[in-house]
């Protein structure tokens, strides 16, 4: 609760937390536009593919030019001022760097980008949640055999979730089930980047102004995004999730109490303590008043007499039962929210949300029947979605995980609706991103 006085301390210290960053596409431009009120920190340094994109995203986020015109990083430390250039590299290993933010989105090269930067001793908060979608334990184990700490971001979605659990866990209630809002009929699965933004509720204008990039918004409507958050809340929290994948139940905020209880209490969980997710649509497309869409929840519950007691006293707002009730956070605000990571990874050492099992996993799924030699394009795509299971069974059925499913080329046909399988597909095994897959699977077994 006093993370901003040390920040302030920090900064009255003259010793800030210096942070290279990899990636200035929306989520790091989100950050970059709260960066400059930040005392305590100093963005050192910002990596992209494309530096000249990198540095017209600051302009337009409000930085003025003089503050990213360092010449190299360590004419951004002497000045006060950033570096903007494309060697992820030298941000990496420059020892005057305490921490790597990653937001790339590209799920195999943050895991490079966040091993690497575990071999030179840096902290990590990586906002590339597809990566902890398919190796988040194998990466967080890494972590602590390097004797540093890896974080997922706050502001998504998944870490303002353990957030959540946390709250409940240590206040001493059972938590039933958790999870995330989401806009979802059962279509959505084969949306495009050239169907989004109608499905979306965005005009092509606000889009272009916002500089939005239609595969990755196309990855949040399509389910992709609500399994990829979903297996990551499951691995940071040790809750399971559903056999089949995500149920997308309809439904307000006042409804989270009915809905997320067992099925055998008048619920829609198939057990107790699940993932899930709400639509703010019913079935027929109308909108839900008091949705929980851009939110997330955790539902609890009274499991005696006292506790239902007591929420009844005080007009808490529970199921039919009296026994279940939800707390929720309405809105998440992505990179906006991210100095809430910074600041406790840099001040306190503790990440908000990590993998801490393989409890699930999210496999590539046909959006379409696909031809042998057709190439799977990846998260947010023309040809897969992802979907959420049991890790158990997607590692027994050797199901290829999303975040490795883009340029690769299948080699036998996929029905539509069917999963991929990694005997499918041609697949290079010796990126990093692979082999830590290997090691996470091999946590299965222990």
């Amino acid at each position: 609760m006093n993370l901003f006085p040390k920040l302030q301390q920090r900064d009255a210290e003259q010793n800030p937390i210096r942070i290279g960053m990899i990636g200035a596409g929306k989520f790091g431009s989100m950050f970059l536009a709260q960066a400059n009120r930040l005392p305590g920190i100093h963005i050192v340094g910002i990596a992209d593919l494309n530096p000249s994109i990198a540095r017209s995203n600051l302009a337009y986020v409000g930085w003025s030019a003089e503050k990213y015109n360092a010449a190299s990083l360590d004419d951004a430390l002497k000045t006060g001022t950033s570096f903007v250039g494309d060697d992820w590299q030298a941000f990496i290993s420059h020892p005057a760097i305490d921490m790597i933010i990653e937001c790339t989105g590209d799920p195999v090269a943050a895991v490079h980008h966040v091993i690497t930067a575990f071999q030179h001793g840096k902290n990590v908060i990586n906002a590339t949640v597809e990566a902890d979608a398919f190796c988040g334990a194998g990466l967080n184990q890494a972590a602590i055999e390097a004797g540093v700490v890896y974080s997922m971001a706050y502001g998504d979605q998944p870490a303002l979730t353990c957030e959540l659990v946390d709250w409940a866990r240590t206040c001493g209630f059972k938590v039933v089930a958790a999870g995330r809002g989401h806009k979802w009929l059962a279509e959505y699965r084969f949306s495009t980047p050239e169907t989004i933004w109608n499905y979306w509720g965005l005009t092509a204008e606000q889009a272009k102004r916002g500089r939005l990039n239609p595969k990755m918004f196309n990855s949040f409507l399509d389910g992709s995004k609500p399994a990829i958050e979903s297996a990551a809340i499951a691995n940071a929290t040790g809750l399971g999730v559903p056999q089949n994948g995500l149920a997308f139940p309809p439904g307000g905020v006042d409804d989270i109490a009915n809905l997320m209880r067992p099925k055998s209490a008048g619920g829609v969980l198939e057990s107790e303590g699940l993932v899930e997710v709400i639509s703010c649509l019913t079935p027929d497309g109308a909108e839900i008043p008091h949705d929980i869409r851009k939110g997330v929840w955790v539902a609890i519950e009274a499991d005696n007499d006292y506790v239902r007691n007591c929420f009844e006293e005080y007009k808490v707002i529970t199921d039919t039962t009296g026994r279940y009730m939800s707390l929720y956070k309405k809105w998440h605000l992505i990179g906006l929210e991210l100095g809430m990571s910074v600041a406790s990874v840099g001040l306190r050492g503790e990440p908000t949300g990590a993998a801490t099992c393989f409890n699930a996993d999210v496999p590539a799924i046909a959006k379409a029947d696909l031809g042998a030699g057709s190439m799977l394009d990846g998260e947010g795509g023309f040809t897969i979605y992802g979907g959420v299971r049991p890790a158990a069974m997607s590692v027994a059925n050797r199901y290829l995980p999303l975040g490795l499913a883009n340029h690769v080329k299948l080699l036998r046909p996929v029905k539509k609706d069917q999963p991929i399988t990694l005997d499918d597909v041609e697949i290079e095994t010796t990126s990093t991103a692979y082999k830590l897959r290997e090691k996470t699977i091999a946590m299965l077994a222990r």
